[in-house]
């Protein structure tokens, strides 16, 4: 029996000595960590920051209150929001009322017309994603539409919703920031009656679900962040309408990462559903537009989130983290004529801008959090 174990043990060693022979000499000297971390797929993280505000809709009084020394200067308006907006990689808004520019002849309501100077100044302050589309997109004709489009054109910046032709509208435009690609489509419901010309659709995109899905199977597998811009909703209503909740169930199933609501004027609630972050309406962010006791068209919501990409084993995935949500305070001064505007941070609201800010905050903090709680909100600073 000795012997027989003995056997064994002989064979065992012979074994063993000959797998070793047969081991790589760079395998020989490696530690048992080095070997695991060889075995285990590496994931590559890749990080971008996107900020969100709502509306540009420039009432004549906004325009006159910039003009100064003979060109129109926003620079003071935004003073503010500037420092904020520079910290993120890309930055949305919705220019609402057309930047066809001063040769065609500035406009107030119902039918605008802006200053391409405004645009200059939002770039500048560090928005470079612009929904061009919205129920004033065609309130000057298309000569408008044109001279904004090629304003946009000389600009690096994305924009969706209006183009100078078919081709440009067919060629979704797709951009890349820190390894993560992307792109924004963007749609209204409508343009306040005024017709678009036959055959030129081109001009603004008008929703609806054959559209969309069209557009966004022709680029989700494109690109790794998918944002719609949509003006839609009812004017002045906290609540988002059924057609706002089932066109939001639609977009989420096709696949996109983030909805963002225009057109109420007011701030209306964010949620999610399944993965898809949507953002019913984040209300003005400048304007002239007159305003109740609770100053809901003057309260604005500024949305922040950071998209983290993971890639492993060739698949890559999007996810959305440190979502955050601010209040902006449209301010101006009431008199013969609106002055001094300017976007206020809720952050630095005081006395000043408004002396009920502490109460704005609590209504309209809760209206963002209407349909889910756990949405963050900055709080008051002390």
């Amino acid at each position: 029996m000795k012997k027989k174990l003995a056997l064994i043990g002989i064979l065992i060693i012979i074994i063993l000595s000959a797998i070793y022979l047969f081991i790589p000499d760079k395998q020989k000297n490696e530690s048992p960590k080095k070997i695991k971390e060889k075995t285990e797929t590496k994931v590559k993280t890749s990080k971008l920051s996107l900020v969100m505000v709502g509306d540009a809709l420039l009432h004549g009084s906004v325009y006159r209150d910039a003009y100064k020394n003979g060109t129109y200067d926003f620079s003071s308006q935004l003073e503010l929001i500037k420092p904020i907006i520079q910290k993120y990689d890309l930055a949305f808004y919705n220019q609402e009322s057309i930047l066809g520019g001063t040769q065609l002849g500035l406009s107030d309501y119902p039918t605008f017309n802006s200053p391409q100077e405004f645009g200059d100044a939002m770039i500048d302050t560090g928005f470079n994603l612009v929904s061009l589309a919205n129920n004033h997109t065609m309130d000057r004709g298309e000569k408008a539409v044109l001279s904004s489009c090629e304003y946009w054109k000389t600009k690096d910046v994305l924009t969706a919703g209006s183009y100078s032709n078919a081709e440009e509208a067919n060629e979704i435009k797709i951009k890349e920031k820190n390894g993560i690609k992307y792109t924004l489509l963007a749609y209204t419901y409508g343009t306040n009656g005024i017709k678009v010309p036959e055959g030129k659709d081109y001009l603004v995109n008008i929703y609806s679900d054959e559209k969309a899905k069209a557009d966004i199977e022709k680029v989700r597998d494109k690109v790794d962040l998918l944002m719609v811009s949509m003006h839609w909703g009812s004017e002045y209503q906290t609540e988002p309408t059924e057609t706002q909740k089932k066109q939001a169930e639609f977009l989420a199933s096709l696949g996109v990462d983030i909805i963002i609501g225009t057109h109420p004027h007011i701030i209306e609630p964010i949620t999610y559903i399944n993965d898809t972050l949507v953002i019913y309406s984040l209300g003005n962010f400048i304007s002239a537009q007159s305003t109740n006791n609770d100053y809901n068209t003057m309260t604005e919501l500024m949305t922040s989130v950071d998209v983290i990409k993971e890639e492993k084993d060739g698949q890559a995935t999007i996810k959305l983290d440190n979502l955050n949500n601010e209040l902006l305070f449209n301010y101006y001064q009431k008199g013969s004529r609106w002055t001094n505007f300017k976007v206020v941070p809720f952050s630095m609201m005081n006395e000043t801008y408004n002396s009920d800010y502490k109460r704005l905050y609590d209504k309209y903090s809760a209206v963002v959090k209407m349909y889910d709680q756990n949405i963050p909100i900055n709080p008051l600073q002390a």
